[in-house]
This record gives structure tokens, C-alpha cells and sequence, in this order.
């Protein structure tokens, strides 16, 4: 048994069973791939993959329990890689981010770690929430930034809430609402609106606030790009509901007004995500650090390892 085959076998998995993307995402040849999972099966003696033809098309039970033990082998070997590059000075620590955090919270953090760590390989990775939480979950990064969670937050994962963080809406200042003294959601919901793709989600704090209040909604854009959503604001197409970071550097425009809307919905956290099952470098200890100044190693493992409780607010 080889950790190549593991990996290719994860990683078939990982690709929805598609054998192409997997080779692809590896770097080597699809029959390669096929060949490696097929020798694994062999060895250990059960079949992991159900086929149709040469095509992959589910997943045995006994494949599942062979895949959980080859993914908890993968994260420990890159652990212990981790803890070499610790004490050899070097290796690389990998954020995911949402593209807000990327953009607004995290440079600062990032410039000073990376003066730091010299020597370290400083990766950021930006994604939705449910991608950059599934990046963490995976193994490809060691922690991720993002506001909003996926709908079930998967076991091995912790959240750290760090930081408080609020709507803001970006509209002309010749808009009727620039002139109202306090917006309301039944005012957005009037409104051609230009926001985040994951915000409709239903668990998302925009998406319950307008069914709480049986209100519709509509919009125009949805993305990822606060640069875009501004653009097709600019464009006249709508009016943009941005983090409020989004839109700090527009509150002295003669042309665009920002309005604080973190009234219309509840409370929402900047969050940071980690694997409970995985020890924290040192390296992450301080990212953490940099990012909520609260957030010192005792007060991180305390949150992260001891007994969860339903407030982890710092």
C-alpha cells in the first residue's frame, strides 16, 4: 500500500468520482489513476469504487470506512511534514478566505506574518463559506476566514468568532432611500439589489431575515466580487448590499452615499474555521493571533479543545 494511492483515491472522491478531474488535480494521466486505485483495491482486498464500464459511479460501504482512515492518514503525514518544516525554519501555511476577508481584513495580517516567517510559503486561498470551510475540512488549507457558515458546520471543524461585521448599502445619493433617515428590510425589499452569491443561501443571515418577515426579494447581480457587485451598481442596475469593509472607501464620494443596514438583520461574526482533530502549528497560533489579538493560545485551545459551549464570542 502506497500514500500515492491513497491520495488517489481521496482525491477520485474529493472530484465527485470523476477520474479525469482527479488526474488532472494530481497531475498525472487518468489511466494512472484507475490503475493505482485498482492495485489498492487488490491489496487490501475490498472494492471501493462501484463501476459501471471504465466509469466510477458510487461508492462502496466498506469503500467509505477505507476513505475516512485514507484522509486521517493524508492530514497526519502532512502534519508531520508541518512539524519538520517547524523545527527546519520554513513550509507553508495556507488561509482560505471569503473575498471579502481576503480583501478587507486579512492583508494587514498577511503582510505581518509574511516579514515575520521569511521563510514560510504563505498561501490565501478565497472561496464562498462553503468552499473555503470544505478547504479546511479536506486538509488543502489550515484554517479559513469567512462570515457566514455552512448550513451543518461538519464535526471535526471549530469555529472562534473574532469580530463583529455588518451590512452597509451603496446606493447614489440621488436614490430614494439616501434620503430616508433609517432604511428598513421592507425598503431592500423594493429594491433591485446587487449582493453576495452565498447570502441567499437559506441558513444565511440575509435569506432568513426575508423570511422571517415573509418579505420577497430580488436581485440583479449575485457574486463573489465586491469590485463587480460596485460596478453594476455604478451601471445603475440595482443598489449594493456589501460587508460594510466593502464599502469604506466610497464614504467620502460626492456620488455614493452608505447607509448602515445592520439593523435589518441579526447580529453576524467574522469566524474563523480550524479541525479540532488537528493540533495547531505555531504558525497558526499566530496567525490567530494577528487576526483577534484576543485570541492567544490559551484562549484558543480552550475554545477549540475543551467542552464546546453555544458562545464562543471573544
Amino acid at each position: 500500500m502506497k500514500l500515492q494511492q491513497l491520495r488517489y483515491a481521496v482525491e477520485t472522491f474529493r472530484r465527485n468520482l470523476n477520474v479525469s478531474e482527479a488526474a488532472e488535480a494530481l497531475f498525472t494521466s487518468q489511466p494512472g489513476v484507475s490503475k493505482q486505485i485498482k492495485l489498492l483495491e487488490e491489496e487490501i482486498g475490498v472494492q471501493i469504487f462501484i463501476r459501471n464500464g471504465k466509469r466510477m459511479v458510487a461508492v462502496t460501504p466498506a469503500g467509505r470506512a477505507v476513505l475516512e482512515t485514507a484522509e486521517r492518514i493524508l492530514r497526519d503525514v502532512q502534519r508531520i511534514k508541518t512539524i519538520g518544516s517547524e523545527f527546519a525554519g520554513g513550509g507553508t501555511f495556507t488561509v482560505a478566505a471569503s473575498y471579502s476577508h481576503a480583501r478587507y481584513v486579512l492583508p494587514a495580517a498577511a503582510a505581518a506574518f509574511a516579514a515575520d516567517y521569511p521563510d514560510v510559503r504563505l498561501n490565501i486561498l478565497t472561496g464562498t463559506p462553503d468552499e473555503v470551510s470544505a478547504m479546511v475540512l479536506r486538509g488543502e488549507a489550515d484554517v479559513a476566514v469567512c462570515s457566514e457558515l455552512p448550513q451543518i458546520l461538519p464535526a471535526p471543524l471549530r469555529q472562534l468568532m473574532c469580530g463583529a461585521w455588518a451590512y452597509a448599502l451603496l446606493l447614489p445619493k440621488t436614490h430614494s432611500l439616501a434620503q430616508k433617515e433609517r432604511i428598513l428590510l421592507s425598503d431592500l425589499a423594493d429594491c433591485a439589489l446587487l449582493t453576495y452569491n452565498y447570502a441567499v443561501l437559506p441558513h444565511a443571515a440575509f435569506a432568513r431575515a426575508f423570511a422571517r418577515a415573509r418579505l420577497p426579494w430580488q436581485a440583479t447581480l449575485l457574486s463573489g466580487d465586491n469590485d463587480l457587485l460596485k460596478a453594476y451598481a455604478r451601471a445603475g442596475l440595482g443598489v449594493a448590499l456589501l460587508d460594510a469593509a466593502a464599502c469604506a472607501d466610497e464614504a467620502e464620494s460626492p456620488q455614493w452615499t452608505v447607509r448602515d443596514v445592520s439593523h435589518c438583520f441579526e447580529p453576524a461574526y467574522t469566524r474563523i474555521l480550524l479541525r479540532a482533530d488537528v493540533p495547531l502549528s505555531r504558525y497558526a497560533y499566530d496567525w490567530l493571533a494577528r487576526v483577534s489579538p484576543d485570541l492567544s493560545p490559551e484562549r484558543a485551545n480552550a475554545l477549540l479543545y475543551d467542552t464546546p459551549v453555544d458562545d464562543f464570542s471573544i
